[in-house]
């Protein structure tokens, strides 16, 4: 067993996988094609619900079975009004793996996803929370720093890393994600205690994934400062921050806030509502720009890692040279 393998030991036999990397699930991006292809490749695919309908998800869990026979997750949005029978959906279809996030699970849905055989995985962007959600019985955490595309937390990931896998990773598997590209960073991680690692970005512009030319053109264009966070216009409306390649849809989501605030104000939503209606707007946004290539006014969800995106290629041949890095760099630090 090779130095990568004995680190990745741990991630591998959690996840069923022979490569313990998991696919991040980004809504419109992370469906049948893309997921079967990274648990067909050796890594750990993970389909994106968002705001899928049940008999949506239903549909995408069966077609993805029918495209490999390997192991893959599905990640659910905590504030999903139909998130019982998303769960209920998972089960009918004996998905390993559910990955929880958006926030804190609703009481019962723990239990829920746990009673049906399945692991579950949550998210944890501080110390605290994640003691919490160890105590809840969480089988295993991603950490995602803020360098990541899509909803961010407010704490880098080199920090979030030093923070959390001295105290929680002894005890539960723990994923690091947010703006990992190449294999010297998952050595890295492996060696501090991660259990694996997660990655988003880099895969976008994957043979196999069915976002739109101009979508991965962008990607291909960007530099790293390129990618920035949305800003929160209303301290009353607390919006998860998200990274996003900068274009004329950043601006629109400005707006966007200005319109929900003043739908609260007049009475016309409650908090809950008036935070879906910003998940609807994002997924609508990111729609426009994934599937049908309007990279002006779309959402183009990047992380910061964007500008080590250099061509499209197969997933198999992304994993490749992930690998292949990260045993360089074990080996060469093993010679000195």
């Amino acid at each position: 067993m090779s130095k990568l393998d004995a680190l990745m030991q741990r991630g591998r036999e959690f996840l069923g996988s022979e490569i313990a990397v998991m696919a991040g699930a980004m809504s419109w991006i992370s469906e049948r094609n893309l997921v079967s292809a990274m648990s067909n490749a050796g890594g750990f695919g993970v389909i994106a619900c968002g705001a899928m309908p049940p008999e949506l998800l239903d549909a995408e869990i069966a077609a993805t079975k029918a495209m490999t026979d390997k192991p893959f997750g599905v990640n659910l949005i905590t504030m999903h009004p139909n998130l019982d029978d998303l769960i209920a959906i998972c089960a009918k279809h004996r998905v390993t793996h559910v990955v929880l996030a958006g926030g804190l699970p609703p009481p019962g849905s723990i239990e829920a996803i746990k009673s049906q055989g399945a692991k579950l995985i949550c998210f944890a962007p501080a110390l605290s929370l994640a003691k919490k959600l160890v105590r809840s019985g969480v089988d295993a955490l991603v950490i995602e720093g803020m360098e990541a595309g899509g909803h961010i937390g407010p704490v880098s990931t080199s920090v979030l890393v030093q923070e959390i896998l001295p105290e929680i990773g002894p005890q539960v598997p723990v994923f690091v994600a947010g703006g990992i590209a190449r294999g010297e960073a998952i050595a890295c991680f492996l060696e501090l205690g991660a259990a694996g690692v997660q990655i988003g970005t880099r895969l976008v512009c994957a043979t196999e994934c069915i976002a739109h030319p101009a979508f991965k053109k962008a990607f291909l264009r960007a530099s790293a400062r390129d990618a920035v966070a949305s800003v929160q216009i209303d301290p009353r409306l607390p919006v998860i921050p998200v990274r996003a390649l900068k274009n004329a849809g950043t601006e629109e989501f400005t707006r966007k806030q200005v319109e929900v605030a003043a739908m609260l104000d007049r009475g016309e939503v409650d908090m809950g509502a008036a935070q879906l209606a910003i998940e609807h707007f994002w997924a609508g946004a990111l729609r426009r720009a994934v599937i049908d290539g309007d990279v002006e006014n779309g959402s183009l969800m990047a992380g910061q890692s964007v500008g080590m995106v250099k061509s499209e290629e197969p997933i198999a041949q992304i994993l490749q040279t992930l690998v292949n890095e990260a045993q360089a760099a074990l080996e060469s630090r093993a010679t000195i």
